[in-house]
């Protein structure tokens, strides 16, 4: 494996505690993954920590990833080299800031496997992603008695939009259902798309089950009935291979928190000529081509979605942290998570009194669960003693609970830095867990 290099050692700036190794994986796991995750755990300075005297295992990577030295140190320099506003300037560091930014497009494009580097608009993240094409897209093409689909995974993110879109427009909202272990039902999706159906909306993997959805199949069946489709790829943008024109969707939304870049930075992926036919999102500087009181023209794709000044330092930093993925064996990484997550099943299985939730056929990164007699954020607390970091809650997604019949889950969502000790680590401290509520 090649694994991309640390600029600065891990110890630099972070107190120290001796790593949970995977000394204690299966030989057949190991041989198969062909991972140095003890090589690539140097890269992120964060891991290298003890919390309430226990060595940091940081279990949350759904809900945000570390950052890699090498994100630090893109962000830090920008401040320190090059920090000016971008465009407008004609002075050097504006001009370096202006390369930097617009560089990190392409990068994005050969990423996502997109077509134009101009389809790649920058956001604060897949909330306002979705937001956009629904204020913008939604707004122009949804009228009364139409329809927009979601499924019953989705977060919030990818339902409040849409019902605020809806009440507006007199519009109806339509769930696509799923089975008890998470698996949408394509059958009955089908059956949904009709004349009337302007857009589907759907997760591409679940930040609450796991699961993997059929999204180049969803696409092809809104597509024959004349349908946008929007995919919220904010968890599977870490952790499965994306193409955007090989899924065949109109728009991809993500985040660069969740895939070891920075916060309050994100991308909309949207076709050219979608892009092109939609009304700006949010008036402002930089999103026009000319101002008078009596008409403003609007910019070329994508600036007339961004206005405003952007959050520069996150796109360098996003940017760097594109430049880290692609500079890993992903396919590698890609199988040592899958073994983390066979792992996790397996251990948090074998516990007296857990049901997980979200047995999907096609999942990746996260293992839910609820363990009998102690609410989530129980376990969580006693977890984080043991200085283990999971998430206990409804992630986000309030009517999936509802459908489980569960007011909340315990989240263990492995990356690729993570250990087969630190799996262990869990399922050790849910027996603790257990002796304590007995």
């Amino acid at each position: 494996m090649t694994a991309p290099k640390s600029s600065s050692p891990a110890a630099s700036t972070s107190p120290k505690a001796a790593s949970p190794r995977a000394d204690h994986a299966p030989a057949a796991v190991t041989a198969a993954t062909a991972f140095d995750v003890e090589r690539v755990r140097q890269d992120f300075p964060i891991l290298h920590q003890t919390v309430h005297g226990k060595p940091l295992v940081y279990l949350d990577n759904a809900a945000t990833t570390q950052k890699p030295r090498a994100v630090i140190d893109a962000t830090s320099r920008f401040y320190e080299r090059d920090n000016s506003n971008i465009h407008r300037g004609l002075h050097a560091l504006s001009e370096r800031a202006t390369a930097s930014y617009e560089g990190v497009r392409e990068k994005l494009r050969r990423f996502i496997g997109a077509e134009l580097p101009s389809e790649i608009v920058f956001t604060r993240g897949t909330t306002e992603g979705i937001n956009l094409v629904a204020q913008s897209l939604g707004r122009a093409m949804v009228g009364v008695g139409d329809e927009v689909v979601i499924s019953t995974m989705e977060h919030h993110s990818n339902i409040v939009p849409w019902q605020m879109l809806c009440e507006e427009k007199g519009a109806v909202l339509k769930i696509v259902p799923i089975n008890d272990a998470g698996e949408l039902l394509f059958d009955e999706y089908e059956r949904m798309l009709g004349p009337r159906t302007k857009l589907v909306s759907i997760v591409h993997l679940s930040n609450s089950l796991g699961t993997i959805n059929p999204v180049k199949r969803m696409a092809e069946a809104a597509h024959a009935h004349g349908a946008a489709v929007v995919v919220d790829g904010a968890q599977a943008i870490a952790h499965l291979p994306v193409d955007v024109r090989d899924l065949g969707v109109d728009f991809y939304a993500f985040s660069a928190h969740k895939m070891y870049g920075p916060t309050g930075t994100g991308v909309l992926y949207g076709r050219q000529a979608r892009l092109e036919a939609m009304p700006p999102y949010q008036g402002g500087g930089d999103m026009i081509s000319s101002v008078s009181f009596a008409k403003t023209t609007y910019n070329k794709v994508p600036h007339k979605f961004e206005a405003g000044t952007p959050n520069i330092a996150g796109v360098i930093g996003l940017g760097a942290a594109v430049d880290y993925l692609s500079a890993m064996d992903r396919a590698a990484a890609s199988a040592h998570e899958r073994a983390l997550m066979a792992r996790a099943t397996e251990v948090l299985g074998a516990v007296p009194g857990v049901r997980l939730i979200g047995t999907a056929r096609e999942k990746s990164s996260v293992v839910a669960f609820e363990l009998a007699g102690v609410h989530p954020h129980d376990v969580g607390s006693i977890l984080d003693q043991e200085g283990i970091a999971v998430r206990a809650g409804h992630h986000c997604t309030q009517p999936l609970m509802a459908r489980y019949q569960v007011p909340a889950t315990t989240r263990v969502s492995p990356a690729f830095y993570n250990t087969f000790t630190e799996i262990d680590a869990v399922g050790r401290g849910l027996h603790r867990v257990i002796e304590m509520f007995r």
